[in-house]
Formats: structure tokens, sequence, C-alpha cells
């Protein structure tokens, strides 16, 4: 698809899961993995797709409490995570897709100039992975994730980290993402927030998340 007009925003700054790629098959197969090792019950994807956007930890505890296991040890927590991120790395990219339009848009977007940014709560070595396997790293001259800083979304910092990276003021990108979390941190660093209609909304209708603008592709961002 050929471009028709000049970006209308000075950068691009992203959320990974949900709104790049589609990556909840992965991180359902090794959550599941991971109770299932541990002699908990395992989770059905639905439930995956509705925890996913807050870290692995937070994804786990969600899981543990959703089947009424609310005094699992820090120990056992720890251990627990550990063998999640080990599955989850070693299976990254078996299932996950990028979602329609996306790479033929960021190919568009890359290709006029405009810098991106990835701003994620996925830990940055296993989103530089996953996006290095889905052939899109370099598009992004920045990877923000969950343990690049000292805070992460929704905290603005992360935005705000992006943007002095890409020479970039925060009022003239935007954030694209698919979740309460994004639009949060969106508004906190000072950006323009679109949400897809199609991520990991955590149980909330897209409509409902407060966004500048609500996208079904992400061709519309052309």
């Amino acid at each position: 698809m050929a471009r028709t007009a000049a970006p209308r925003y000075a950068a691009y700054l992203f959320d990974l899961d949900g709104t790049l790629i589609d990556t909840a098959p992965d991180i359902h197969a090794a959550a599941n993995a991971a109770l299932g090792r541990f002699g908990y019950q395992e989770i059905d994807l639905a439930l995956t797709r509705r925890f996913v956007g807050h870290g692995g930890r937070v994804l786990l505890a969600s899981a543990l409490e959703s089947q009424g296991e609310t005094g699992v040890d820090a120990d056992t927590a720890e251990q627990l995570y550990r063998a999640f991120l080990s599955h989850y790395e070693a299976h990254i990219a078996d299932l996950s897709l990028p979602y329609d339009g996306v790479t033929e848009t960021l190919q568009n977007l890359s290709a006029s100039g405009v810098p991106l940014a990835v701003i994620t709560n996925k830990l940055e070595d296993l989103s530089d992975k996953l996006l290095k396997e889905m052939g899109m790293r370099d598009f992004f001259e920045v990877l923000v994730g969950l343990d690049t800083l000292a805070e992460h979304k929704p905290h603005p910092m992360p935005v705000l980290h992006a943007c002095n990276l890409l020479s970039t003021s925060p009022g003239d990108a935007l954030f694209v993402g698919d979740s309460a979390t994004d639009v949060a941190t969106a508004r906190a660093a000072g950006c323009d927030v679109a949400c897809v209609n199609y991520g990991y909304s955590g149980g909330s209708r897209p409509e409902e998340l407060g966004a500048d603008q609500l996208i079904e592709s992400f061709l519309e961002l052309l």
C-alpha cells in the first residue's frame, strides 16, 4: 500500500502484546506449562487474553487467583514465574503472529522517516527477541520494556524516555495501544492515543477505554 500523505505525527509509539502482535497463544502455553508443572489447574485462553498486559508475574498471580489459590508463598510464586519465563523464551514465536496490516503500516511509516518506538510491559530481552522473530525489530529506533527503567506503564516515564531518545515532544507523538493502561500512560505523558479494537483490553469494551481514536486496522494510521 503506497502512502499518499506525510505522517500525521512526529513519532509513533506502540504497545506490543495485543497491539502489534497476537502473543496470547504462546503466553497461554507458557503459563499453563508452568501451572501444570507445579500442580495447578490450567486456565483457558480467554482468561489469558484478559490477564495479559502487566507482566508475567501479574498474569500468573491472576491465574492462581481465578482458581481460588490465594495463599501461594513467595518462593513458589518465584519458581512458577521462572518456569513460565523459561518455557516462554523457548517458544516465544511458535504461534504468535502480527495482526493484519501491522507489518505493512510499519514499513510505510519507517520508509517515510518518522521514528517509531515500542513501549511494553514485557521484559526488554523477550520483547527484543519476539520482534526479531517477527522480522519487525529494525522498524523501531527505541524499545522500552518492563525492566528498562525504574518505572513502567502506566507511569509516563517510558513514554517520556522514548520521546527524548527520538528527539520528539510527547505532544507531537501518537501512542497506539489496546488497553486502559496504554490510555493512562499516554494521558500522563501528554500524548494523543489510539486504541485498536481487537487487542487485550482487560475485559473492558474498546470503545470505553477513552482513546482519542479507535481503529479496526493499523492501515488507518497511514
